[in-house]
């Protein structure tokens, strides 16, 4: 039987099901995935036997503590019946081997603040955000400042609106504004 395997970090279902989607292959005997994402999973065993690819695979993703991630291993059929056991070994191993081999990258939860300070204090302000790992969703400058849209990991907000607060004498502006989901950051 001939196989190919593709994995991919998805943030949600529906990342997680377009890439399914573009990856897949009409002319394989089957398709079958798996993916995590938080609490939700999803997974599929393509006219396997129930039971057989799919769930084999999701326990691969969660034996290794992986999250945010589908699976999809392709298989045409090449005439040898590996049966039940088989067939789970096979998707399974194949399905933990790849998470094994694959670069991680660490979930961390981020918290959105939105912070603005006067143009003298700008660039000293800007050149500690990535000692706190701060991710600028959006810059804006305006008639007497900037104002910055940040993500910050939870772990460095109370540091960085210290800082904050120091570097602008506290003349500046901090507001807290949502905490989003874990989503994965690189740590280069």
């Amino acid at each position: 039987a001939k196989k190919r395997l593709f994995l991919t970090p998805a943030n949600t279902a529906a990342e997680a099901m377009a890439f399914l989607e573009q990856h897949s292959v009409p002319d394989a005997t089957h398709n079958c995935w798996a993916y995590k994402i938080g609490d939700e999973y999803r997974f599929n065993d393509d006219g396997e036997p129930g039971g057989t690819a799919g769930r084999p695979m999701l326990q691969a993703i969660e034996g290794q503590d992986c999250d945010r991630v589908v699976v999809l291993v392709i298989r045409w059929f090449g005439g040898v019946k590996l049966g039940t056991g088989g067939l789970i070994r096979a998707y399974g191993g194949v399905a933990a081997s790849c998470l094994r081999l694959a670069p991680k990258s660490p979930i961390i939860a981020l918290q959105t603040i939105q912070c603005s300070c006067e143009y003298s204090d700008s660039d000293i302000v800007r050149s500690r955000f990535a000692q706190h790992k701060a991710q600028v969703l959006s810059e804006n400058f305006g008639a007497t400042g900037v104002e910055w849209q940040l993500a910050l990991p939870l772990d460095q907000v109370e540091a960085f609106e210290q800082l904050f607060t120091n570097l602008t004498r506290g003349q500046g502006f901090w507001s807290k504004l949502e905490q989003t989901d874990s989503q994965a950051i690189s740590d280069t």
